[in-house]
């Protein structure tokens, strides 16, 4: 009895299935070597701090020597490959102030790999990194999207050390009672796919796709942010972070921001009919704050890409009353802020007291 033929139809699928495999190997070993050697030349920014065992980027516009008010400290939202350089806009703009962004791990030039990314370890993280700064306190902590998690946390665990808080469209922990499942480890399938090459491909053949909606960035940061965009894709301490969202939201029900600690919420009005379910989720969460404002400004989730100079000004104006910096000595008027339209200039509470109300 002759041997059967392999089916036509097992050949025709076969050597297509070759093909790809070894055009996905070549990319893979392309995409390695092209990767060693942009770190190998392209220098680094920020100075790199001993943190819990690694090692953390922080970027700053100068010592903090002869700048006005608090340090701010300038945290990114998930996934930002390169904060120092996402939060430029935002940081030329305030230019007169002492301005940090810590990149966390997983983030710029921080380490790549960390222990669990919970609240705790996150706002531990970040206080060793500026103790070990000697950064000036008060300072003030602002932070974007999921960082909306850890300002909330930090507040609690570090309120003598913070003067007020920034939040850009900061994420809010929703409300519930049911538990939460640890994340079980899996595949990393974002790794998996940057590691062939292939979002290398993508950002080579259309580059605008990855980069910020903003014309407030120099084309050499723009290609920088594609870069580090390459090298921190799907990175495990990013991959443990949005597999904890879920986690870190539940140990954050109930909690709010201490009444004494201003809050300046700014939220992203994209013109889809959200702002006003995500204004009022800010103002819930705030109703006890004494001194806060919700001000939405029109633009994207990452507002810092278009309205750097609006937030600037408004940051300015909330933190100008002189109390702020010196904790022991607060005194702020007893009235709340309402809700504050992006036409509003100046906040309820900022207006008593720049008219000197007791």
């Amino acid at each position: 009895m002759k041997p059967r033929r392999p089916r036509r139809w097992l050949r025709r699928l076969g050597i297509p299935a070759l093909v790809v495999l070894v055009l996905l190997m070549a990319s893979a070993l392309a995409n390695v070597a092209l990767e060693s050697r942009e770190k190998a030349t392209i220098p680094s920014y920020g100075e790199r701090i001993a943190v819990a065992g690694g090692w953390l980027n922080v970027v700053r516009n100068g010592s903090g020597a002869g700048r006005q008010g608090p340090p701010i400290v300038l945290l990114s939202g998930l996934g930002t490959a390169a904060p120092g350089l996402d939060f430029a806009p935002l940081m030329r703009e305030l230019h007169d102030f002492d301005v940090l962004v810590v990149e966390g791990f997983g983030y710029g030039y921080s380490d790549l790999e960390a222990k669990a990314r919970t609240n705790e370890n996150i706002s531990n993280e970040l206080h060793e990194a500026l103790s070990k700064l000697q950064l000036r306190q008060p300072y003030v902590l602002a932070g974007h999207s999921i960082a909306g998690f850890y300002l909330l946390d930090y507040a609690n665990r570090y309120r003598p050390e913070v003067a007020a808080v920034v939040g850009i469209d900061a994420t809010i922990p929703k409300p519930g009672d049911h538990p939460v499942a640890e994340p079980e480890p899996g595949i990393n399938w974002v790794k998996l796919l940057a590691s062939t090459g292939l979002v290398r491909v993508a950002a080579a053949v259309a580059p605008g796709i990855f980069d910020p909606d903003s014309h407030a960035y120099s084309d050499e940061e723009l290609q920088r942010m594609r870069t580090m965009m390459l090298w921190n894709l799907g990175n495990p301490a990013v991959a443990d972070e949005t597999g904890r969202i879920g986690n870190n939201a539940a140990a954050l029900r109930g909690a709010t921001y201490p009444e004494d600690l201003p809050v300046l919420a700014f939220i992203a009005d994209e013109g889809d009919g959200r702002a006003a379910a995500k204004t009022a989720a800010a103002e819930e969460l705030l109703k006890n704050v004494t001194l806060h404002q919700v001000l939405p400004l029109p633009g994207g989730h990452y507002l810092h890409w278009t309205q750097a100079g609006r937030m600037a000004e408004e940051i300015r104006r909330f933190l100008a009353p002189a109390d702020l910096y010196y904790p022991m000595t607060w005194s702020f008027p007893r009235i709340r802020t309402a809700t504050t339209t992006p036409e509003a200039a100046v906040s309820t509470a900022t207006a008593a007291m720049a008219a000197g109300m007791p």
